[in-house]
C-alpha cells in the first residue's frame, strides 16, 4: 500500500491517542524508521503494557489457541500471552508478512477484539504495522478483508522531530549535530541490493556503536570509523559523515564559510571534507531559498549574494564539486530564479550540466 497522505512522529502518536482506542490502527512505514518505538511510546503515555507479536514468525495456532476437550466439547484456548485479564497495547509488528492463514486468524482479534469466546479485556487496544512493498522486506499481499477492517496512516521520517528525539535520548552529538547539518540523510529509501542504508534505526545503531569507545570517540581509529560507519548506514552517506568527522575541530566551519570568515578547504587531502561542506551549503540553499524571489527576506538576500561568491570560489578549486551544488540531484532542484541568476553571473558552471 501506497497512501498519497503521509504523517510524522508526532502526527502519529496524536492519531493513536484519538482513533486507536476505539478503531484498530495499521501503520505502513520502511524498516527502521520507528513504527515499533512510536508504539511502544504510545502505550506507555496511555499507560498500558504492551504486548508485541511478529506476524513473519506467527502460526494460525498462535492466534486461536489449540482446542482441548471440556465437559465432552472442544474448546479453544487462546495462548496466554493474549489471554490477559488487565487491557493491554496488543502491538500486531509485521502484520502484512503473515501467511493467508493467519491473517484469517487475525479477523476476528481485529474487527471484534475476540478470539473464539476470549474477549480481550476492556480498554485493550490493537495496532497493527508493516513494511511497504517497494522496500524490499518480506510482505505478502494482505487480504481485503484485513484492510477493511483497520484505519491506515503511511509514517515517513521528519529530521527535525528526530533531532529533539535524539537529544532526549542521549544519541552521540557527532550524529545529532551531523544530521542537523544534512537532514536529507536521515533516512534513504531501501536498496535493491544487500546492503546498509540510512534509518532513524541504523543512526541509532552507530550512535551505540560510537558510545561503546568511551565519552572521547575522537580515540577511535580511522580505519575502525570507517567500518562502524559504513557497517551501518548507506555508503555515501557514511563518506559523508566520515568527512564531518574530520572537520569537527570548526563545527561551524561552513557558517563562517558563509560569513566570509573562512574559505573552501583548498587542499587536495582534504577534498573529503570540501565535498561534504558542497553538499551541506547545497543543502542549505535547497532549503532556505524560496521557490518566490519575492518573498525573500534580508537574511535571504545576504545568502543569495553570498551564494554566488562562494559558487565562483569552489569553481575555481572544483569545478565537477561545484557543479554538484547546482545540479538535479535525486529529483531536488533549486529555485528558477536563482538558477537565472547563476546562468547569468556563471554561465560556464551551467554548461553541459
Amino acid at each position: 500500500m501506497n497512501l498519497p497522505i503521509y504523517v510524522t512522529q508526532n502526527d502519529l502518536l496524536e492519531i493513536l491517542l484519538n482513533v486507536a482506542p476505539i478503531r484498530p490502527v495499521f501503520i505502513w512505514g520502511a524498516p527502521g524508521i520507528g513504527k515499533s518505538a512510536l508504539v511502544e511510546k504510545f502505550a506507555d503515555e496511555v499507560g498500558l503494557p504492551c504486548v508485541s507479536l511478529l506476524g513473519s514468525q506467527l502460526a494460525p495456532e498462535d492466534i486461536i489457541g489449540i482446542p482441548q476437550i471440556q465437559d465432552g466439547v472442544s474448546a479453544f484456548l487462546p495462548p496466554k500471552m493474549i489471554a490477559r485479564k488487565e487491557p493491554y497495547v496488543l502491538f500486531l509488528d509485521e502484520l502484512n508478512a503473515c501467511s493467508q492463514e493467519v491473517q484469517k486468524a487475525f479477523y476476528s482479534l481485529i474487527h471484534e477484539r475476540r478470539i473464539g469466546e476470549f474477549y480481550l479485556p476492556q480498554g485493550s487496544i490493537v495496532i497493527g504495522a508493516g513494511n511497504r512493498a517497494q522496500d524490499s522486506a518480506i510482505v505478502k499481499t494482505m487480504s481485503s478483508a484485513l484492510i477493511n477492517r483497520m484505519f491506515h496512516v503511511q509514517l515517513k521520517a521528519d529530521p527535525d522531530q528526530w533531532i529533539q528525539w535524539a537529544y532526549e535520548n542521549q544519541i552521540h552529538p557527532w550524529i545529532i549535530n551531523y544530521i542537523t547539518q544534512r537532514p536529507d540523510h536521515l533516512f534513504s529509501e531501501p536498496p535493491k541490493t544487500e546492503e546498509p542504508y540510512s534509518t532513524p534505526r541504523s543512526w541509532h545503531m552507530l550512535s551505540d556503536a560510537l558510545k561503546e569507545y568511551g565519552a572521547d570517540t575522537k580515540e577511535v581509529p580511522e580505519a575502525m570509523l570507517k567500518m562502524l560507519s559504513y557497517g551501518c548506514i548507506s555508503a555515501s552517506h557514511a563518506g559523508m559523515f566520515l568527512a564531518f568527522v574530520k572537520q569537527l575541530g570548526n563545527t561551524h566551519l561552513l557558517t563562517d564559510i558563509i560569513k566570509g570568515e573562512a574559505k573552501w578547504p583548498a587542499n587536495p587531502k582534504e577534498r573529503d571534507v570540501l565535498y561534504f561542506l558542497a553538499q551541506s551549503f547545497r543543502a542549505k540553499l535547497l532549503h532556505e531559498l524560496p521557490e518566490n524571489k519575492q518573498t525573500l527576506g534580508k537574511d535571504g538576500q545576504y545568502l543569495v549574494h553570498r551564494a554566488k561568491a562562494l559558487m565562483k570560489d569552489l569553481s575555481a578549486i572544483s569545478y565537477e564539486i561545484a557543479q554538484m551544488v547546482v545540479s538535479a540531484d535525486e529529483g531536488k532542484v533549486l529555485p528558477e530564479w536563482f538558477m537565472i541568476e547563476i546562468v547569468r553571473d556563471l554561465p560556464r558552471l551551467i554548461q553541459n550540466n
